[in-house]
């Protein structure tokens, strides 16, 4: 029985490689596009928000401790 060559062993080989390595980017999509919002901004409206509540139930209460019998102020 006669055995293979070793320089066609060698091409297929490198060919082999060759495909492997250079074949996958032949698919490859493009990157994802960047990201419109990353948060920060609904983060920033809630904390507005949250700001917001706080100074209505300021003026809603500071009232009602001028008013109380105890002078805390």
């Amino acid at each position: 029985m006669a055995g293979i060559p070793r320089a066609s062993v060698g091409l297929a080989v490198v060919m082999v490689l060759a495909l492997a390595i250079f074949m996958p980017s032949v698919g490859a999509n493009a990157p994802a596009p960047a990201p419109t919002s990353d948060g920060t901004s609904i983060d920033q409206g809630i904390a507005y928000l949250l700001m917001l509540v706080a100074l209505v139930l300021t003026y809603l209460i500071h009232p009602l401790d001028a008013s109380s019998p105890y002078k805390l102020f």
